[in-house]
Order: C-alpha cells, then structure tokens, then sequence
C-alpha cells in the first residue's frame, strides 16, 4: 500500500447533517474504511444501531473487525439496500448516508486497477469477489461499446480516438496493466485541462462501467423514499457531475408536488405531495480540508429531508 491514508470527506458535515439520534437506527452505505462510521456512532448511544454496507470485502472486514454490537456489517451494494434491511429485520430507519466514489485504499493498491498512477492488473471491480475485469471487457468490447462508455462515463471529448487506439493496440497484444491503458490513451488524447492525466476521464469512465456505479445510485435513490422514516434524512457526497446531476434531479423532483390547474376537481389524496425537503444549500469542502486531502477538491455534499406522504 502506498500512498495517502484514507480520510473521510465532508465527515463532519455530512454526519451534522443526518442529525443523529442516540436511540435511532442510520445506514451508512459506503463504508470505506469507516471515517463517518465511527462519528455516527460518537454520536450514537446504547440503543443505537448502524448498518454499514460495502461491496468491497476489504472494506467490510475493517467493519466486522469493529465488534461493536450496535454495527451490522454487510457485504452488498447498495443498490440492495431494501434487500439488507429486510434481511437484518431493519426499518424504517432514520438516516441513509452515500459517500460516492472510490477510497484512497481503493486507489492505492496498485493490485486494484483503479489508478494510472500506479502500474497494476486491469481489475477495477469494487468488489473483488465478482464480475468482469475491466481487462477482460477492455479486451471483448466493440469500438462502438467503448467509444459510448468513454463518452457517456467519462464525459470524454476524445472519446472516438481513445477507442480506435484501445481496438487498435489490442489487436498486437492484450491490454492487461493501468500503464498499458495510461499509454494507449495518452497517445490518443491531445490536450487537456491544465493538472489533468490524459487518461483520467477514460479511467473513469471504465470504472463506472464495470461497477454499473451509476445504475446502483438510481437504485438507491428511489429506495431510500420507502426506507426513510418520516423526518429522517438522506445525505449524498458526490464527486463527480454524472454522479451530482443524478442526486440534484432526483431531490429536487421528489421535493417538488404535483402542479395542477387551479380548481380541479381532485382529491387531495390523489395528489403526490413532496416526499422529500431539501435541507440547505449544497456544501462544499473548505480550503483547509482540500489542501490536507486533494481527493476532496470535486466533492458535493447534498441533504433532504423525508416527508410524512407515502413513496
């Protein structure tokens, strides 16, 4: 392992923000290595309960080796939650937390593919124990497939020469190290954003595709409206604009009621109230927490509030 240790972005933010109850019951989805685990449970008393999920095995058995008895340690993605919760015969509860994204463990284990800094097998998966490489979807994938991820993941303007290159120097030998794909890509792409790596949006963009990161976030955004208790909260750290544009729309549409006509003959039953209230304005890392941590620089943290009206 080499690199920074892991730090928690936004922890106290985002643990202010679910408002903690001694007594209550919170899931932080996203454990990591536990940096806001362990200030929900500061916060937490005896009768308290956290559940933490991570796909990442590594990052669970941080979780287990706790052997706090208020913390049930579960290895899913969060896109399970329901799953979990009804599993553990949890619910409703009273805060959901989701810190996107990849840990610095993640990114500094070179054997985890994730970075092109460091030279290591083209894995990418969170979790480990399952799913395609990116090393063996690199290799079978279309020029067509991959000029759509790259550009639609990785909001990469280079898109179609990146792909032509992958097709074209995977034809002499298989791509199988992050250096490999670093080089490929840097001869592809020309210019870029000044203290941007030409290959960090393809990095991005594959690593998104392999862990399906952006299905898994519009499954748990619509589950958290029916796991969320009336007046508990839902707090999202996200890191990049796919990820923030997901959460901005999904709040804001479920704060916002129906619109209708004036004096239409409806029930007010029949009306879909808002089922979320959106707590503040979005809340960004100081310029103390990014000069100590530089992986905190593109996050956004955003808060709501759930509603008494049903999902």
């Amino acid at each position: 392992m080499s690199g920074q240790a892991h730090r928690s972005v936004l922890a106290q933010e985002a643990v202010a923000a679910l408002d903690i109850q001694p007594a209550g019951t919170y899931v932080d989805a996203t454990f990591g290595r536990g940096g806001h685990s362990r200030l929900i449970l500061d916060r937490l008393g005896g009768k308290g309960r956290l559940v933490v999920l991570d796909r990442d095995p590594a990052a669970v058995a941080v979780a287990r080796s706790w052997a706090d008895p208020r913390v049930s340690a579960v290895h899913r993605s969060f896109g399970h939650l329901g799953e979990v919760l009804e599993a553990l015969g949890v619910g409703p509860v009273d805060g959901l937390l989701l810190d996107l994204g990849v840990s610095s463990p993640q990114i500094d284990e070179a054997s985890r593919g994730f970075s092109f800094r460091l030279d290591g097998p083209l894995d990418m998966r969170m979790d480990t124990t399952q799913g395609m490489t990116a090393q063996e979807w690199l290799a079978r994938a279309t020029e067509d497939e991959l000029r759509g991820v790259i550009r639609n993941y990785g909001e990469e303007r280079f898109a179609k020469q990146v792909a032509r290159a992958i097709v074209a120097a995977r034809a002499h030998h298989p791509l199988t190290t992050t250096r490999e794909l670093a080089r490929v890509v840097g001869q592809a792409v020309h210019t870029r954003e000044p203290g941007q790596d030409p290959a960090t949006r393809t990095f991005q963009a594959v690593r998104i595709y392999i862990n399906q990161e952006l299905e898994e976030l519009s499954l748990v955004l619509a589950q958290s409206l029916h796991w969320l208790k009336p007046g508990g909260r839902l707090v999202v750290i996200s890191f990049h604009s796919l990820e923030d544009r997901m959460v901005k729309r999904f709040m804001r549409e479920a704060a916002r009621a129906d619109s209708l006509p004036a004096r239409l003959p409806v029930r007010a039953r029949d009306v879909h109230a808002p089922r979320l209230v959106l707590l503040g304005k979005p809340v960004r890392p100081s310029e103390e927490e990014v000069r100590a941590n530089p992986r905190a620089r593109s996050a956004i943290l955003r808060a709501a509030l759930r509603t008494e009206f049903p999902a």
